[in-house]
């Protein structure tokens, strides 16, 4: 199953338009997407299921369910899908089309291309073809997954912060 997820703040037409031509070219029929208030004028996908809002549990499911995940450059889903081991491809917002306020998706985006199991698509046009590299027959797609938990170094560097904060 392909979960496709925009984030509930602001519709990504580009994104859900990309992967709902996906569906129909391939006559996928194993797509949901979670692509927030499409409003009057945002585009409605007719080749997978959607919802606008999952509650928090059924988001959550069907992050679990997925073989891949498709989505915007936000950092709650890469996080997500890293930790539960899930391959992500995602496609920044841009600022310079109204998607965005500014253009800190495309930094994400460029952070994490190295990363093993993000793919990025920088366009609309590199969805479809992503998708199917990553899901194509015998295709197997590792993900460097992460812990739920801050590594240790981590939490001593802020133990130590505050320590020495503390000590003045």
């Amino acid at each position: 199953m392909i979960f496709l997820t925009v984030g509930q703040d602001l519709r990504f037409d580009r994104l859900v338009r990309a992967v709902d031509s996906w569906c129909r070219t391939r006559d996928r029929s194993d797509v949901f997407g979670q692509i927030g208030d499409p409003g009057s004028r945002g585009y409605r996908p007719t080749h997978f299921e959607w919802e606008d809002f999952l509650e928090p549990r059924d988001f959550q499911r069907r992050f679990e369910q997925a073989d891949l995940v498709v989505a915007h450059a936000g950092m709650g889903s890469i996080i997500t899908a890293l930790t539960l081991a899930k391959p992500i491809l995602i496609m920044p917002r841009r600022a310079a089309l109204m998607e965005q306020r500014n253009d800190h998706q495309l930094a994400t985006a460029d952070r994490f291309a190295t990363r093993t199991g993000v793919h990025v698509a920088i366009d609309e046009s590199k969805v479809g073809p992503m998708i199917d590299k990553l899901t194509g027959r015998g295709s197997r797609v590792e993900v460097d997954a992460i812990s739920q938990f801050a590594a240790p170094r981590l939490i001593n560097a802020v133990r130590n912060f505050i320590h020495d904060r503390d000590d003045r």
